[in-house]
C-alpha cells in the first residue's frame, strides 16, 4: 500500500504540471463536445487529432487523448437526455429512461445522476487501474514470445466475437486488418511484401492515414448521407442535484454498473457500449423498480452511465500492462505511443514511469474536471448542436488533409486517407464494423514478430505454443471463444435441416 501511495504521489506531480493540466482540460472539453455531437465519436476524433500530438511529449499526448475518450462518455448523456439523440454509441441505452425523465420535467436529476455516477465510477476504476497495473505487469514479465502470440491471438478472437453485427464479417475484418499490417518490408529478410512495387508502401501502410480515413472521413460521408432531425426538450432545466430519496434509489445501481463496467472494459472488444447494455439489462432484472424501466426511472440512467465511464477507464489496463488494445480507441492509443517512439507493454512501467502513473492520476483529475464543468455548461452544449453540419465538415476535411500531409510531407498519405475513407464508408454501408480491422492492423505485426521469435527459440518446433502453460491456457480460451461463436450457427443449421 505504501508503494502504491508513493507511486500515486509521483503521478500526481506529473499530472498537475501546467502543461498536462491544460491538455487534460482540453481533452475533457473536446471529449464532451464530440460526445454531444451525434455521429462524431471518440474514435473518429482521436484519429483526426493524432497529427497534432507529434509536437507534444508522449505523456501530455496520451493524457489529452485519454481525456477525449472518457469525456465523450459524459457528453453523450446530455443529448441522450435532452434530445433523445445519443451523441455517443454507448449513450444509446441512456435515451430509454433519460429522455422520458426529461419529458416529465426531471431533466435536472437525470443530468445530475449521469454526471455523478460517471464521476464515482471513473474514480473507482482509476483506483482499480492503479492497484492492478503493477501486479499484472509483474505477471506479464514472465511471458515468453509464445505466450504473447497466444495472448494476441486471443485478443483478436474475442474482439471478433464481441463486436456487434455479423460474426463472420467481424472475423473477415480482423483478417483484413492483419493483412494490411503486414504490408511493407519484412524486418528479418529485407524483402518487400504486398507493396506492389509502390515505393511509398515500402515502410508499410501508415497508421494515421488508415485510422483517419476509416473512421474520420467515412463518418463524415455517412453523416452527410443521413442528416439528423433534432428535437430538444423546451422546458427549463432546474434542480441539477439529487435529493435524499434519489440518492437511496441510485446508490446500488451505480455500484453494480461500476463493477460491471470495470470488468467488461478489460475484455477485448468489450468497451463502454457493451458495459452500458449489460448494466441496464441487469438492473431491469433485479431492481425493485424494474417495472418502471423505459418509462423514465432514475435507476435506468444511473446504471449505464456508471458502467460506460468505468469501462472507458479500465480498458487502459491491458494497454498499459500487456500492450494489447481492448477496443478501437485503445488501438489508436497504441498507435499514438508508437509514433512517440514508445512500445506499450510490461516494460513501460519501468521505462516510462512518468507516463504510466501520470496518466492514471490524470484520469481522476479529468473526471473531477468533467464533474465541475459539465453541469454548468449544459446550455452551451445544447446550443452547440445548432451549428449546421454542412458548415462543420469542410473545416474537418481541411484540418484532416493538413494533418496527414504534415506527417511525411507526402501527398501519397493524403490519397491513402481518401481511399480508406471511401473503403470505410463501403464497410459501414455493408454492415462491416471497422474496429476489428484496426485492432487486427495493430496486433498483426506484433503477432508475427512474437511467432517468429518463438519458432527461432524452439528451432522450428510448433509444439512450443502448447507446451508452455500460459500459452496453452490462452489458446484453450481462444478455442472456447471460437466454439461459442460457431455453435449457435451450427445448431441453427441443424434445426433447419431437421425441419426440411
Amino acid at each position: 500500500m505504501g508503494e502504491l501511495l508513493s507511486n500515486l504521489a509521483f503521478g500526481l506531480g506529473v499530472a498537475v504540471t501546467p502543461e498536462n493540466l491544460l491538455f487534460c482540460l482540453v481533452g475533457c472539453l473536446l471529449g464532451t463536445a464530440i460526445g454531444v455531437l451525434p455521429g462524431v465519436g471518440p474514435v473518429a476524433t482521436i484519429s483526426l487529432l493524432l497529427p497534432i500530438t507529434f509536437g507534444m511529449s508522449a505523456t501530455t499526448a496520451i493524457i489529452m487523448l485519454a481525456g477525449i475518450y472518457y469525456g465523450a462518455q459524459y457528453g453523450g448523456s446530455t443529448t441522450s437526455i435532452l434530445l433523445n439523440l445519443p451523441g455517443e454509441v454507448s449513450a444509446v441505452i441512456t435515451t430509454l429512461d433519460g429522455y422520458q425523465m426529461a419529458r416529465k420535467g426531471e431533466a435536472g436529476p437525470a443530468l445530475a445522476v449521469a454526471a455523478i455516477g460517471s464521476f464515482l465510477a471513473g474514480s473507482f476504476s482509476t483506483l482499480l487501474v492503479a492497484a492492478t497495473g503493477p501486479f499484472l505487469t509483474g505477471i506479464a514479465l514472465s511471458f515468453g514470445p509464445a505466450d504473447y502470440f497466444s495472448l494476441m491471438f486471443l485478443g483478436l478472437v474475442v474482439s471478433a466475437v464481441l463486436t456487434e453485427g455479423s460474426v463472420l464479417k467481424s472475423v473477415g475484418m480482423v483478417v483484413l486488418g492483419v493483412a494490411l499490417g503486414l504490408v511493407g518490408t519484412d524486418v528479418q529478410t529485407g524483402q518487400q511484401r504486398f507493396s506492389f512495387n509502390i515505393p511509398e508502401l515500402s515502410d508499410g501502410i501508415g497508421f494515421v492515414p488508415l485510422a483517419m480515413g476509416m473512421f474520420g472521413i467515412a463518418e463524415i460521408i455517412r453523416n452527410l448521407e443521413h442528416p439528423e432531425a433534432r428535437q430538444s426538450v423546451t422546458a427549463k432545466i432546474t434542480r441539477l442535484y439529487l435529493n435524499l430519496d434519489e440518492w437511496r434509489r441510485v446508490a446500488f445501481p451505480i455500484m453494480r454498473g461500476t463493477m460491471m463496467g470495470s470488468v467488461i472494459g478489460i475484455l477485448p472488444g468489450g468497451g463502454a457500449t457493451l458495459s452500458a447494455i449489460g448494466a441496464y439489462t441487469l438492473e431491469r432484472r433485479i431492481n425493485r423498480n424494474k417495472h418502471l424501466f423505459g418509462t423514465g426511472t432514475i435507476e435506468g440512467v444511473a446504471a449505464p452511465e456508471s458502467a460506460n465511464n468505468a469501462a472507458s477507464q479500465t480498458s487502459f489496463i491491458p494497454l498499459l500492462t500487456l500492450g494489447i488494445p481492448s477496443n478501437a480507441v485503445m488501438a489508436l492509443m497504441v498507435g499514438a505511443l508508437i509514433i512517440q517512439g514508445i512500445q506499450p507493454g510490461p516494460r513501460m512501467i519501468e521505462a516510462q514511469p512518468d507516463l504510466f502513473w501520470g496518466l492514471i492520476v490524470s484520469m481522476w483529475v479529468g473526471n473531477l474536471m468533467l464533474l465541475v464543468i459539465n453541469l454548468p455548461m449544459v446550455g452551451m452544449w445544447v446550443r452547440l448542436l445548432k451549428v449546421p453540419y454542412d458548415a462543420m465538415y469542410p473545416a474537418i476535411l481541411i484540418f484532416c488533409s493538413i494533418g496527414v500531409y504534415s506527417l511525411n510531407n507526402n501527398v501519397f498519405d493524403v490519397m491513402t486517407t481518401i481511399v480508406f475513407g471511401i473503403v470505410g464508408y463501403v464497410f459501414l454501408r455493408t454492415g462491416c464494423q471497422p474496429a476489428p480491422l484496426l485492432i487486427g492492423f495493430v496486433l498483426g505485426p506484433m503477432m508475427e514478430e512474437h511467432m517468429r521469435r518463438a519458432m527461432l527459440l524452439s528451432r522450428g518446433d510448433w509444439s512450443v505454443f502448447v507446451q508452455r502453460p500460459i500459452s496453452a491456457t490462452l489458446l484453450a480460451m481462444s478455442a472456447i471463444a471460437i466454439l461459442a461463436m460457431t455453435l449457435p450457427n451450427l445448431r441453427k443449421g441443424k434445426d433447419v435441416a431437421l425441419a426440411g
